[in-house]
């Protein structure tokens, strides 16, 4: 049966500016991202992604005619819930009160008018599912996901031996270990909650690390670094300094020393040295975080929320962020003093002001960046910078005063 997986219309906005560049499916939460945890419990070598049409050519959905099994992208899989869908028969939903959650269908090409109409055959699940419909859940599931995936990654198989006579372990049966890392007089305590060492993935020199930790394949935790626990470093990142309950998606860098608490970090972002996020209020107030979906500040509830930057952004040497910041796509920004707490995509510069990023000085950066992974800013990237770029000149309020 093919999987294909949607962005339901009611969630997507208020995922962006992650979702500018990805479906939601893609996004990651614990060790595996939403895409690939229902890969691996519906046991498929491949799903399909229904999203927008400027993502489709980097995200497929292949071929989109006759039956599927469709899946809500912002649902995190669990063993119950994944028996639930592998039990539904042709014409049958599953839904969570009035969220569609799965459904078989005989024409997968009218998902569209089935997500808005409805399935008349109706279920619903056993138990409460978990979505993932603001960006500020992504971090607060991270512990509990990296749980859950590290069960699934792990059963069965035998961890690879840490190896070193001079790193400290505390809690191994927690750990796991996969081939080609590489740990030097490290610190890893899970106690409280797994580790797991990705493929070819180095722990560096006096890196001190909590669990729940996930480390994906070809990361670095720099020497000194301080990972606080409920921390995911996606592929090929590096981390540094202090870092407490925070994901980075993928291909980005946090290198030196400074403080990263409750926040989301998109890929190919890089935080300057001493880079420094608020993630608490100094009047211990609920945060609010702007969202691009109502176009204002809205609560998040929460009293401890840091960073959203979305992918391709920078930040220069000492910058510093106020509790709640969200950065856009392809901005880069530098100087002294805090900046905005919103942060347009394609922005450039800081507290003393911002005027655009121009869209092929963003690529120019792209490029050099790309290179170094031995990847190419090909024209399927172009082409996705293109329509974001487009889609959020609204955003850019010295665009409108021109």
């Amino acid at each position: 049966m093919r999987v294909l997986l949607f962005d339901d219309p009611a969630i997507r906005p208020h995922l962006l500016p992650f979702t500018f560049t990805r479906p939601v499916a893609a996004l990651r939460c614990g060790i595996l991202t939403l895409a690939e945890k229902w890969q691996r419990r519906l046991g498929v070598e491949a799903v399909g992604y229904l999203t927008q049409p400027y993502l489709q050519a980097k995200f497929p959905a292949g071929d989109v005619s006759g039956a599927a099994l469709i899946v809500n992208g912002a649902v995190c899989p669990d063993d119950l819930l994944t028996r639930q869908v592998q039990a539904l028969r042709p014409g049958q939903a599953l839904y969570c009160d009035e969220l569609l959650v799965a459904a078989h269908v005989a024409d997968a090409s009218l998902v569209a008018e089935l997500i808005q109409d409805g399935i008349p055959e109706t279920r619903q699940v056993a138990e409460p599912v978990t979505v993932i419909d603001r960006p500020w859940q992504l971090f607060l599931r991270n512990g509990v996901e990296i749980r859950r995936d590290f069960a699934l990654l792990t059963q069965g198989r035998t961890s690879q031996p840490v190896g070193d006579a001079h790193t400290i372990v505390y809690g191994a049966e927690n750990i796991f270990i996969e081939p080609g890392v590489k740990i030097r007089a490290a610190i890893l305590n899970a106690e409280d909650g797994p580790i797991y060492l990705g493929k070819n993935s180095q722990v560096h020199e006096g890196a001190v690390i909590r669990g729940p930790l996930a480390l994906c394949e070809g990361s670095h935790i720099n020497a000194g670094a301080k990972m606080r626990g409920d921390n995911t470093v996606g592929p090929f990142s590096k981390v540094g300094g202090e870092v407490g309950n925070s994901i980075l998606l993928g291909y980005s860098n946090k290198g030196h020393d400074g403080y990263l608490g409750n926040s989301v970090i998109g890929e190919w972002c890089n935080l300057g040295a001493d880079t420094n996020t608020s993630n608490l209020k100094n009047n211990y107030a609920p945060v609010k975080i702007w969202s691009h979906a109502a176009s204002r500040f809205v609560d998040t509830g929460q009293t401890f929320c840091g960073l959203m930057m979305g992918d391709h952004s920078k930040c220069g040497i000492n910058t510093m962020f106020n509790t709640g910041t969200v950065v856009g796509v392809g901005a880069n920004i530098f100087g002294a003093g805090f900046p905005r707490t919103f942060i347009p995509s394609f922005s450039w510069g800081g507290a003393a002001g911002f005027e655009t990023f121009k869209l092929h000085k963003v690529a120019e950066v792209a490029e050099r960046v790309m290179a170094r992974r031995n990847l190419l800013y090909d024209a399927v990237e172009q082409g996705i910078m293109k329509e974001v770029f487009a889609a959020t000149e609204g955003d850019r309020i010295w665009e409108k005063a021109k």
